[in-house]
């Protein structure tokens, strides 16, 4: 069982059970030996503390949510460096109002038992504050310590204590293969790989440590059991095992498609789409009074008529790096981007203007969020929930664009999280993209916020 620090005054005598060491103060005067007591830890559809302990103080089920939450963040470096100040982790309780503990004694009596089971079963430690009672000195939780990451992954169970030790076996691995190496930033990065994967890295690592890939394709080097795709998708674990900025891989050439929307160059039969080669000297069969950028190829490529106009696909994330390298992009009097309703697609439009793409854009604000919630997408393409992103510090984005980043980037919101443009009516983007460029015109401004 462990330990539980309390004031001096209130050492439990010989032989007294550890639960009357909450109650050992003196009896609270009108106080009832029954009390109702308080929701088991483990029953998470009664943790909010509606009694009189007062909403304040935390139950089991938060701090285990905050252990969780840490470990997460950190569980890495505190394998990789066991040393470093992360554990114990100590986790305020809150307190009893001063109010609620005289009124109803007997539930936060209960609040402070629950929680002397709660961390005699789970190898934590509760510090204790004395408190004054009509008149009594009464000892109430104030923290709990979870010793170290052992105890914070049983306390936040699921797949914890599994990955936990995962984690330690793969870094007696890497540490073996590559000593050099930033071993928790490795063991974080590839903590999603099944085993085979993760062998057959630290076999790729090995191979370019000793060899030289330059002129190759990712198909062509010469491993076994590999593929060119899972080598692509696996260059930044291997560099940084190997700890080279660059394995020689030739890459690609990068292409951007995109898409003729005036009425007048179609109706003269000339291609209605084409593609060009970043570095490659190509100009579009006109150059663009409108370039719309499309986060998704279908909205490129089905976008309506408008006169003078391009609509480019911006391909989801990779728009920043390419677009901007594009002149008759950079140097287009009017360029509107197009995106989905979520975190990415507002950090995309952040994005392109850091890169010199001064674009505003339509059907990104709150009012459509409302309008098109109800079409909004909880999971992802692989039926896995769309996640809360992490928020970053997106200084280019207008007012009502940060609004809803901010909204859509809190970890309390419970709506959707993502309405994909395409679930909205191209015909009303259309519209939009009308309205915003008959403001640009009229007011001779860019990024007037999204139409």
């Amino acid at each position: 069982m462990a330990g539980s620090r309390l004031p001096a005054d209130h050492r439990r005598p010989a032989r007294q059970s550890h639960r009357h060491r909450a109650l050992h103060g003196r009896a609270v005067p009108g106080d009832e030996e029954q009390q109702e007591a308080l929701p088991h830890p483990e029953n998470p559809s009664r943790h909010r503390c509606r009694h009189g302990a007062g909403p304040a103080v935390k139950t089991p089920a938060q701090v285990a949510a905050e252990v969780r939450a840490r470990l997460e963040k950190r569980w890495h470096l505190a394998i990789a460096a066991p040393s470093r100040a992360d554990w114990p982790f100590r986790c305020a309780l809150g307190a009893p109002a001063g109010g609620a503990l005289e009124a109803d004694f007997q539930r936060a009596r209960a609040w402070a038992r629950n929680w002397e089971d709660w961390a005699s079963a789970n190898d934590a430690v509760i510090d204790w504050r004395t408190r004054l009672v009509r008149g009594t000195t009464q000892p109430m939780p104030s923290h709990v310590e979870i010793r170290d990451i052992n105890a914070a992954a049983r306390i936040a169970g699921q797949e914890w204590p599994a990955r936990i030790a995962r984690g330690r076996h793969r870094l007696m691995r890497v540490r073996e293969g590559f000593p050099q190496a930033d071993h928790a930033a490795i063991i974080r990065a590839a903590d999603s790989l099944p085993d085979a994967d993760f062998t057959l890295l630290l076999e790729a690592a090995q191979w370019f440590a000793c060899n030289s890939a330059a002129g190759l394709t990712p198909r062509q080097v010469p491993l076994p059991g590999f593929h060119g795709k899972w080598l692509n998708a696996n260059q930044a674990l291997i560099r940084t095992l190997t700890g080279r900025d660059d394995l020689g891989l030739n890459r690609r050439p990068t292409r951007v498609h995109f898409t003729y929307l005036d009425p007048e160059h179609r109706a003269a039969g000339r291609r209605h789409h084409e593609s060009l080669t970043i570095g490659d000297t190509a100009e579009p069969a006109y150059q663009p009074e409108v370039t719309v950028i499309l986060e998704n190829k279908d909205t490129a490529v089905y976008f309506p008529p408008v006169p003078m106009g391009i609509s480019v696909e911006g391909e989801g994330g990779k728009a920043p790096g390419a677009i901007p390298l594009i002149p008759w992009i950079r140097n287009c009097p009017h360029v509107i981007y197009w995106g989905d309703i979520d975190a990415a697609g507002l950090a995309i439009v952040n994005d392109l203007r850091s890169a010199g793409i001064e674009a505003d854009t339509i059907l990104m604000d709150y009012c459509t969020y409302e309008a098109y919630e109800q079409y909004g997408a909880w999971t992802d393409e692989k039926g896995r929930p769309v996640p809360c992103a992490a928020r970053r510090n997106l200084t280019l984005l207008t007012p009502d664009e940060h609004d809803l980043y901010l909204r859509l980037t809190d970890p309390a919101w419970t709506r959707v999280r993502r309405v994909e443009q395409e679930r909205i009516p191209l015909g009303l983007a259309a519209q939009r993209l009308a309205s915003c460029i008959e403001t640009q015109r009229r007011t001779g401004l860019r990024r007037t916020g999204s139409a």
